[in-house]
């Protein structure tokens, strides 16, 4: 419940600071590139990395390749990344 004094207008920038769907808490990089090894496989077949346990969905890998990849898109709670040749 709001206190009966505090403006609206504040109360809801402070839910919109707390729910900012765009930031980010990854510890990854969209544009970098980082060595991993591939460690599973996704149902859809993209190969599975791990960096500080944060999930790297990397196309045409197998478990056990150690790759280098360049992180193409990042989400919330998992990244996109492809092979650096």
């Amino acid at each position: 419940m709001l206190p009966a004094s505090a403006p609206s207008s504040v109360f809801v920038k402070e839910v919109k600071l707390l729910f900012n769907k765009n930031e980010s808490t990854a510890p990854v990089d969209a544009g970098k590139e980082y060595e991993v090894t591939i460690e599973d496989i996704a149902k859809e077949g993209d190969g599975i990395a791990r960096v500080s346990g944060f999930v790297i969905f990397v196309p045409g890998t197998s478990v056990g390749d150690e790759v280098t990849i360049k992180v193409t898109k990042v989400m919330r709670k998992f990244a996109f990344a492809e092979v650096v040749e």
